[in-house]
C-alpha cells in the first residue's frame, strides 16, 4: 500500500467530471487500498478518486462510526431533510465552513468486484456521500457555500498560499 499525494484546490483536476468505472480490476483494487491508506493519513473521513489525480467514478469513505466502503459509479438517488455543519475538505486543507446538506441520502453504485450496491446515511455519513459525489462532478463544497461566504473562503485560501494568513475557521453567519 502507498499513501498518494492528494490534489489542492488549483488543481485543474479537481473541476473535471470523473469517468464511470469501467473495469474491476486488480488496478481498482490497489486504488482502493491505497485511498483508504491515504484517507486515514490524512486524516479524512472520505476521499474521491479525482482527489488523488484519477479521474474516475470513486470515492472511499469510513464514518469512524463503523460505516466504511468504497462506491464505484455512484448516484444520490434520495435525499431528505436537511442539516447545516462545519465541513471541511482534503483538498483544501485548513478550512472548515457550515455547509448545508440532505440528513439523509441514498447512494446506488457498484462495489470494487463491480456488484450493484445500495448504501444509505444519515448526518455524517449522509454528509461524507454528497461531498465525495460533489468531487466525482467536479465540485467542491466551497462551491455550496452563499457567494459572500465563499468569496470570504477564497481570500483566507489565498492569504495562507501567499504566507500572510493561515486559514481558520470562518466565524458563523448571524
Amino acid at each position: 500500500m502507498a499513501i498518494i499525494p492528494i490534489r489542492r484546490l488549483g488543481d485543474p483536476g479537481l473541476r473535471t467530471p470523473a469517468v464511470d468505472v469501467q473495469s474491476f480490476d486488480e488496478f481498482l483494487r490497489r486504488l482502493t487500498e491505497n485511498m483508504f491508506e491515504t484517507m486515514y493519513d490524512a486524516p479524512g473521513v472520505g476521499l474521491a478518486a479525482p482527489q488523488v489525480g484519477v479521474s474516475l467514478r470513486f470515492f472511499v469513505y469510513d464514518d469512524g462510526q463503523g460505516s466504511k466502503g468504497a462506491v464505484a459509479n455512484p448516484r444520490l438517488v434520495q435525499a431528505d431533510g436537511e442539516q447545516v455543519d462545519e465541513e471541511g475538505c482534503l483538498s483544501v486543507p485548513g478550512l472548515y465552513y457550515e455547509t448545508p446538506r440532505a440528513l439523509r441520502v441514498r447512494v446506488e453504485g457498484q462495489d470494487t468486484q463491480g456488484k450493484p450496491v445500495t448504501v444509505e446515511g444519515a448526518e455524517l455519513l449522509a454528509r461524507i456521500f454528497q461531498h465525495e459525489t460533489d468531487h466525482l462532478d467536479g465540485m467542491l463544497y466551497l462551491d455550496r457555500l452563499p457567494p459572500e461566504d465563499r468569496r470570504r473562503a477564497l481570500t483566507l485560501l489565498r492569504e495562507q498560499e501567499l504566507g500572510v494568513g493561515r486559514a481558520r475557521r470562518l466565524p458563523k453567519p448571524e
